[in-house]
């Protein structure tokens, strides 16, 4: 068992009072999980400040507290740290306290609005398929070499990160690939994780509740980079007009990626249809399974960080060919008698919208009709909502405005949020209706042979969040349910 002072290795305290010899059972930045011997950490956040829950720590059972500021009652036989930073704290901790296992892997970092978890997903799967343990952090799923596990947020606490990553250590594992969220990044959970690389997707209108500004989740994307040691490898979409801006100040060595410009690794597509990609990459032609422009540039991405970890290029070509992306990306579900073609997708931004939206656009026939189900999510940026209804209607021959995630919002306010971005015409091939369920359903009504249904915004999400309370709810088990109800 560690002790207090061996888990401080890497921080400087503004203020020290105990014993630094104390064995520290676990660490804990939740007040409720702790135990006699734990270190509590106290970190404000968003919702709630830790510092408030210091007494209740310390009654069950804490035996050192780390703060910003100190309580006014310091209690005998507790051992208090104060920090600048808790949140930071907690990261290089945790690193210390699981015995820094980011130093025993290859951890790369994705972060971008979209393709971060296609990126880190094709990344698990082809290291894995060429012969190495891996360990995948995600929005989707967490796996431990072959043992998945649920995950809960795109990047998850700090110590919960170190304690996955000790784990993929102890499993043999030789590579991590994580989603890095704007979250996560500015709220530190990512500190004390020594990056082999990062990767930088591209950047669009997302998250502007919690950051309030673009500029500002620019710059906290950006910061990412910044942090990068000169032996990492910091990679960017050239194509992305902030793209070389993640670059300016990092101290990593500098990749690009680009289908329009020259670029460390240059792609460029041959073929674009419902059956997949042909692409020449790096001057070699490659077949892939995967489906349309944004999944491209998703591709050159994972090729270009297994090119710079040393893997063989022609190897790494040939397996990425038969690998399929994330579930609830572009995910295809086709009705067994009319041929409708359903696509699940998580877009949830304008931009990713559009995305998908352009990519069937482009690859739907004469005759072949879309239409597209979408929501906004409750608690969420709601300057996008007017905005991802104008896409949907204006991209699509029919669009069913729907639930998300109300959360704790009226789904009946969020509606009329987006219906008010809609003109006239556009109000015309719109439709409302509440119940996604039911929505779903009237678009497997009006679709007809071999049309096109898109279900989009909440892609691989098993549950919709109604006033607190997650209810069981699949897009994917609801568009196949429709498709027999209805004989489709």
């Amino acid at each position: 068992m560690p002790v207090l002072r061996d888990i401080l290795i890497n921080i400087t305290p503004l203020y020290k009072e105990g014993d630094m010899d104390t064995e520290v059972g676990s660490l804990c930045i939740d007040s409720r999980k702790v135990a006699r011997g734990s270190a509590f950490v106290a970190i404000k956040g968003t919702l709630s400040d830790g510092h408030a829950f210091i007494d209740m720590a310390t009654g069950l059972g804490a035996s050192t507290i780390v703060c910003e500021t100190l309580p006014e009652t310091i209690k005998e036989g507790i051992n208090y740290i104060q920090v600048k930073d808790s949140a930071e704290a907690a990261g290089l901790m945790a690193d210390a306290f699981y015995d820094f296992p980011s130093k025993g892997l290859k951890v790369v970092g994705i972060t971008g609005t979209n393709g971060k978890t296609t990126t880190a997903t094709l990344l698990y799967k082809l290291f894995e398929a060429m012969g190495h343990k891996c360990g995948l952090l995600s929005t989707v799923e967490n796996f431990i070499h072959d043992k998945i596990e649920t995950a809960t947020h795109t990047t998850p606490d700090a110590i919960s990160i170190h304690a996955l990553l000790k784990r993929m250590m102890d499993a043999g594992c030789e590579y991590a690939f994580m989603e890095v969220s704007s979250h996560a990044i500015h709220q530190k959970r990512i500190a004390g994780i020594r990056f082999a690389g990062g990767v930088f997707t591209n950047i669009t209108h997302d998250h502007l509740d919690y950051h309030k500004t673009f500029d500002e989740y620019i710059r906290v994307k950006k910061s990412f980079f910044d942090d990068l040691p000169s032996d990492a490898f910091a990679l960017t979409n050239a194509d992305d007009k902030r793209g070389m801006v993640m670059l300016q100040n990092t101290k990593a060595q500098k990749h690009t990626y680009s289908l329009r410009m020259p670029a460390t690794i240059k792609g460029k597509v041959l073929e674009n249809n419902l059956t997949g990609l042909v692409m020449v990459v790096d001057g070699t032609e490659a077949h892939f399974r995967m489906i349309g422009t944004f999944n491209a540039y998703n591709l050159l991405a994972v090729y270009g960080v297994a090119k710079l970890l040393g893997a063989d290029r022609i190897n790494v070509l040939a397996v990425l060919s038969g690998l399929y992306g994330a579930a609830g990306r572009f995910e295809t579900h086709m009705s067994p008698k009319d041929k409708i073609l359903g696509i699940i997708d998580y877009a949830h931004t304008p931009d990713a919208l559009i995305n998908v939206l352009a990519t069937i656009n482009q690859l739907r026939v004469n005759g072949q009709q879309l239409v597209t189900v979408i929501g906004c999510g409750g608690d969420r940026d709601k300057t996008k909502r007017p905005i991802m209804a104008q896409v949907a209607s204006e991209h699509s021959d029919k669009a069913i405005l729907t639930s998300d995630n109300p959360r704790s919002e009226d789904p009946e306010e969020i509606l009329n949020e987006m219906e008010a971005g809609l003109t006239a015409p556009q109000k015309r091939k719109s439709l409302r209706i509440t119940d996604r369920r039911e929505a779903i359903k009237v678009a497997c009504m009006f679709a007809q042979t071999g049309d096109i249904i898109l279900v989009a915004g909440k892609g691989h999400e098993t549950y919709q969040e109604i006033k607190g309370v997650k209810y069981h709810f699949d897009d994917r088990e609801v568009l196949t349910e429709a498709f027999e109800t209805l004989n489709k």
